[in-house]
Order: structure tokens, then sequence, then C-alpha cells
């Protein structure tokens, strides 16, 4: 399982890439497919055409670094339907870990728990509430 930092974001690109580049090839995909700066720290994950091959890319404050991986046998699988014309797609560190594992997440089911900005019950006073503490009314 891959630990990053809260700050940290993980960004998959949507079309597959030629990883027969490197650092300079991949970086200057960052900055044409995601519009973003490479050296933000965040990670950029890039996947082959047959999609057995994925390289990471992130910029660790020395320098670049870029993670491999090549499956003997099946694909990497993104767990969601990226939107008509989108470049990439932001996933969860988890997400990413799981797919390098191999596990398939579009047959994945994921169990509802909490989150920050989402409801939850103040059960001294037994109403709803949402992360800032302001009054829900529920929708009758």
């Amino acid at each position: 399982m891959l630990t990053l930092p809260p700050s940290v974001r993980v960004y998959v690109a949507a079309e597959p890439a030629d990883l027969r580049k490197s650092f300079d090839g991949l970086s200057s995909l960052v900055t044409q497919r995601f519009g973003t700066d490479p050296l933000c720290g965040h990670l950029f994950v890039f996947r082959n055409r047959r999609g057995d091959q994925i390289r990471v890319l992130f910029w660790d404050r020395t320098g670049y670094a870029i993670f491999a991986k090549k499956l003997a046998r099946g694909r990497f699988h993104l767990a969601r339907d990226l939107p008509k014309g989108a470049t990439h797609v932001e996933v969860e560190a988890a997400e990413l870990s799981l797919m390098l594992e191999g596990i398939d997440l579009s047959q994945a089911v994921r169990r509802k728990r909490w989150r920050p900005g989402v409801r939850n019950i103040d059960v001294t006073k037994q109403r709803l509430m949402d992360a800032r503490g302001l009054d829900i009314q529920p929708a009758r």
C-alpha cells in the first residue's frame, strides 16, 4: 500500500503514452496533457497502448523520479469511466496502489465511509449537521 501525504495528488492520463519517453519526455506530457507544472510534487501516471505497463513520474525536491511496472499477464484498469474529452482523472492513492497490484477496481465495491463535508448526525441533539457544524434540514 502506498502512503502519501494528503497534499499529494495522483493524476492518471486518459490517453496512452509512448513509454519509451523518460524524464524530459514525460514531464513535457504533464505540461501538455495535464496543464500543470511537473515540479509540483504530485504523481502523474501514464499507461502504454496495450495497458500492461505503467510509469509514474514525480518530483521529490531534488529531481525527477520514475516508478515503472510491467505486468507479466493482464492489463491495468482504471476504476472509473472518464468524462468525454477528459485528458486526465484524479484518483486516490489507495486506488493507485490497488491498480498497481492488478486489482480491477471497476468490479470492486467501495463501502460508504465518513468524509469531511459529508452529512453527519449530532447524536446529542438528533439533528443533521454538515462537517462545519451547520444545521441541515432533512428533505421530506
